[in-house]
């Protein structure tokens, strides 16, 4: 009886002791996640001098962190330059715009050059226009300067379920196009005349960028994407390359030292933050690498093509 008393009191004592090391790994944990959760994330940026690098990869969407990172360059006395590494199907054209935007402001005080990877179009290829330098490979795709709008009129299938939708609306052009409304002239005529102004004004990007007009840059600007040969070939960007040409050339025409460190500045996503949590708590077992691989990107994925 003794020995089972003493076995039941061990037991409850080893218990006590385990719910208090799970107690202090919940709240370690919470702490780690309230801390990746907080808005934004701080970079450790050396306080010597260095070259900026920049990140541009997915879709792009307009991004505040990132417009803060590049507007904290300005600022930065010892980031002697920006190089942006570029490998995005493009976005939202305010997205593309408003990093167009950033990346010219940057280059008004300091060189910024753009290194475009396996893929650099549409707005990808409008926010590498804001630089003062455009490096792709031979195999690299770009262009694609247009833009998009899609949809699709599901009215045939509601009626073949027994669905019918209903509407009301202020105007007849409110909410056009709409998947369960006909698409009506009207309707055509004023998203071709939105998609018509926006074209107008990336090809005015491109113009002014590529130091031409907009009627010998229509040429290519139909939507079509290039190789980096064939870009460089009617004039989109400007030299083969990667990092190594890049700083190559921010030191000759610079007099940007190959010696600075290179510091990236990129700003990262909480989810991302996140997986790398969880990632290295639990392993690859739980997470595939090619989980958060975008579908544009699984097209033009490298393994894919020859």
């Amino acid at each position: 009886m003794s020995n089972m008393i003493d076995h039941i009191i061990d037991r409850r004592v080893l218990k006590r002791r385990l719910l208090r090391w799970q107690i202090i790994a919940i709240v370690a944990v919470l702490g780690v996640l309230g801390v990746l959760f907080a808005k934004g994330e701080t970079l450790s940026v050396p306080a010597q001098a260095h070259v900026a690098v920049l990140d541009v990869v997915d879709v792009i969407v307009d991004d505040t962190e990132r417009s803060d990172a590049l507007h904290n360059i300005l600022d930065d006395d010892n980031a002697e330059a920006l190089i942006v590494r570029i490998n995005s199907p493009g976005g939202t054209f305010v997205g593309g715009e408003n990093l167009y935007r950033d990346l010219r402001a940057v280059s008004d005080e300091k060189p910024v050059v753009a290194v475009i990877g396996d893929l650099g179009t549409s707005a990808a290829y409008m926010a590498a226009l804001g630089t003062d330098r455009i490096y792709v490979r031979q195999g690299s795709l770009t262009g694609s300067i247009g833009v998009i709008l899609q949809t699709a009129n599901i009215e045939g299938l509601l009626d073949k379920i027994g669905i019918q939708p209903e509407t009301v609306k202020s105007g007849e052009l409110k909410a056009q196009p709409n998947p369960v409304e006909t698409f009506t002239p009207e309707s055509r005529e004023m998203i071709e005349a939105v998609i018509g102004d926006m074209y107008d004004i990336f090809l005015g990007i491109v113009a002014e960028r590529r130091d031409s007009t907009k009627e010998a840059m229509q040429v290519y600007a139909d939507g079509r994407v290039f190789t980096g040969r064939q870009a460089l070939e009617v004039g989109l960007v400007d030299a083969f390359g990667g990092m190594n040409e890049a700083r190559s050339w921010l030191n000759s025409e610079a007099d940007v030292s190959i010696d600075l460190p290179a510091v990236n500045i990129t700003p990262r996503a909480r989810e991302e933050r996140l997986l790398d949590l969880f990632s290295g708590m639990f392993g690859k077992t739980l997470f595939s690498e090619r989980l958060n691989l975008d579908g544009f990107l699984a097209l033009w994925h490298p393994q894919l093509s020859l």
